[in-house]
């Protein structure tokens, strides 16, 4: 890290008490090597970090309740936490659904996105939430992404998969097959293309590729196998080369993925939710982690859900949740270097 590039303040939410969270975030600050990188700090209950800590065999550290980011020692054997509110976690079961776990879960996220707007914290990386137990608490949105993307007044809560050097967009993710087809419009392809280029740029990247991804076998084969490349991505690529975007594709996607692996592309853009996610899963399933671009601060996220199956059990896996913590302050750092470059 160049010496003039500060150490990134990274919040963790500690996701669903009744999850794995708790754990593989706790695992998180007990690395050294996060330490070196960032400073990090919990958002969540005391009480159920301790419990984790048990879990994981953390008895040689200690727990700092914290009111404010300001408060934190950023120390290695020193877990910091800040408790939003103080609950009543004694009911808490590990693998269950439970209105309480959801309010909890929701209330660490919109305490970070409070901090983040607030502009003390630079990244925040979120372990998983239950979507049935938020909605228990009353929360309306389909998820994290949804949550962070309102409340932030965002003009775009974009997605990217990051795995190893793959950098997968997606122009829709929790619809239907059918419907995430229809949805992968012409306007709608061309306006992701236009964000992954203004959030590559924003990191340093001077001309990104982009390649798209197309949607039928062999890109259609100018329309014997379907007419959406014809009709939409064909000509989304076009105007977004006459707009200077540096754009290829559409590519078949069964071979985008791999060619993006050899390091052809800067970034791909998927159609669709499981198009992408195979892809990446199936090359490295514990270093596939999400990125949010288009908040006023960085979000990332592990991409697996609470594992309600093996909770409390100390079993569960942290690489994940290391990586979805480490690899945000990679490209925060990129895009405080382009930004002291073009200052």
């Amino acid at each position: 890290m160049s010496e003039e590039i500060k150490k990134p303040v990274v919040a963790i939410t500690i996701g669903d008490p009744a999850g794995i969270g708790p754990e593989i975030t706790a695992d998180t600050v007990m690395e050294e090597k996060v330490y070196q990188e960032c400073k990090p700090f919990l958002i969540g209950s005391v009480d159920i970090v301790k419990r984790a800590l048990n879990v994981r065999n953390g008895e040689g550290f200690h727990v700092n309740k914290i009111d404010k980011p300001a408060e934190a020692k950023f120390e290695y054997g020193t877990i910091d936490v800040l408790e939003p509110k103080e609950y009543d976690t004694a009911s808490i079961e590990y693998g269950k659904v439970q209105k309480l776990a959801g309010e909890m879960s929701y209330d660490y996220v919109v305490k970070s996105i409070e901090l983040g707007m607030n502009q003390e914290i630079d990244i925040v990386s979120t372990a998983p939430i239950h979507k049935e137990a938020i909605k228990l608490a009353g929360c309306q949105h389909e998820g994290h992404t949804e949550v962070y993307g309102d409340l932030t007044n965002a003009d775009y809560a974009l997605t990217m998969f990051n795995c190893h050097n793959l950098k997968v967009f997606f122009v829709s993710r929790h619809k239907a097959l059918v419907e995430a087809c229809n949805y992968a419009t012409k306007d709608r392809v061309l306006e992701k293309l236009k964000q992954i280029d203004t959030e590559l740029k924003g990191i340093g990247y001077e001309n990104p590729e982009i390649a798209l991804a197309a949607l039928n076998p062999h890109a259609s084969d100018n329309g014997l196998f379907g007419t959406e490349e014809g009709e939409h991505l064909n000509p989304a690529v076009e105007e977004a080369k006459e707009e200077g975007l540096n754009v290829v594709g559409p590519v078949p996607a069964d071979s985008v993925f791999h060619i993006g692996l050899q390091g052809k592309y800067d970034a791909i853009l998927s159609l669709y939710h499981d198009q992408g996610h195979i892809a990446c899963k199936t090359y490295d399933f514990e270093k596939s982690i999400t990125i949010t671009w288009g908040l006023p601060f960085m979000r990332s996220s592990v991409d697996h859900g609470t594992a309600f199956d093996i909770a409390g059990k100390g079993v569960a896996g942290s690489v994940s949740m290391i990586e979805a913590t480490l690899v945000p302050v990679e490209y925060w750092k990129m895009g405080q270097r382009a930004k002291a470059e073009q200052a």
